[in-house]
């Protein structure tokens, strides 16, 4: 079944500043947000989980302290629990020849999904896919690339509908991977489609391994950290050589404040989707908020970390920092 990868590096968090006066947000080439006016306070969003890898819905604010660029800090302005209360849902797929011998357990998780999940409303849930031998985009394609590695949107509501689990049932595995350019083809489809109140997580099923994206890795990460989305990330890779690849799934899902999955040869469909969502669900459940006052104002990037107080075996889970520059910069 898949197994959670235990988080080891301290992850930080999804950031909205907010604004003495009107605020002009835009972002750096980084793909971390830019703040271009005073700022009073930074407000994190989290979750921490226990040795087990489990979520802990029970904190306070004695359980942690928040290191911002080096300064700790434990006066807070205020601590609560996250007000997103549902999930906006994209399944991105892997359809590339190197993960064919796992594809019809990826497919089978996604229509797991699809058919029993009663808490994600049909118009919150979409699947996307890229790579594979022919696909079929419903009026909405990527980036400039032919149309044989376009990323694919094989249903953007209503997935379980009979057509719909018709054309997630005919996919077919095969050609090369552009891995890098989905994600940000995912992102940006998660942008324009984002509910307010929803938490938008981006669930990837992949080896990790690219060929032939015209944008990078670290573009990709930026975009997906701009769009707000956080990842997670189910290991299909089937090769003892895909080392580099789950590298790459278990470092974007961490920038995000996702979760990393294992997916192993034995694992069944049904098992493995309910693991995925019922880790995204406990991770809704216990997420937290937290602000502060900005401790430095310095330009360029800030670095965040979450750190426990008393209990050393707690982990927490959000971004990793934010650019920050002053008016007139």
């Amino acid at each position: 079944m898949l197994t959670h990868w235990h988080i080891r590096s301290v992850l930080l968090a999804l950031f909205v500043l907010t604004c003495a006066s009107t605020a002009d947000d835009t972002s750096r080439s980084s793909g971390l947000p830019t703040y271009r006016t005073t700022v009073s306070e930074v407000r994190v969003t989290f979750f921490a989980s226990d040795e087990n890898n489990h979520p802990v819905a029970t904190l306070t604010t004695s359980d942690f302290a928040v290191v911002d660029r080096e300064r700790v800090i434990r006066k807070f302005r205020s601590f609560t629990r996250s007000d997103e209360t549902t999930l906006d849902l994209v399944a991105l797929v892997d359809l590339s020849e190197s993960v064919a011998p796992r594809l019809r357990v990826a497919m089978s998780a996604v229509l797991q999904l699809v058919a029993h999940e009663q808490s994600i409303p049909a118009d919150n849930f979409a699947v996307l896919s890229f790579g594979g031998a022919s696909e079929e985009a419903s009026g909405e394609t990527s980036l400039g690339t032919s149309a044989a590695i376009r990323p694919a949107v094989l249903c953007a509501s209503g997935c379980g509908a009979s057509n719909s689990v018709s054309r997630l049932l005919a996919v077919k595995s095969g050609g090369t991977t552009p891995l890098f350019d989905a994600l940000i083809f995912g992102a940006d489809f998660i942008a324009h489609h984002r509910r307010a109140g929803a938490r938008p997580v981006l669930i990837l099923f992949s080896d990790g391994i690219d060929t032939i994206s015209l944008h990078s890795a670290r573009e990709a990460q930026d975009a997906v950290l701009d769009g707000g989305a956080l990842i997670y990330a189910v290991d299909i890779g089937t090769s003892a050589h895909h080392i580099s690849g789950s590298t790459f799934l278990r470092q974007v899902s961490e920038a995000t404040g996702g979760r990393y999955f294992s997916s192993s040869p034995r694992s069944s469909p049904p098992d493995g989707a309910a693991t995925v969502l019922n880790a995204l669900l406990e991770d809704l459940r216990a997420s937290y908020v937290v602000s502060y006052d900005l401790p430095s104002h310095q330009p360029g990037f800030h670095s965040l970390r979450l750190l426990p107080t008393h209990n050393l075996n707690l982990t927490f889970h959000s971004r990793n920092g934010y650019y920050y520059e002053p008016s007139g910069h």
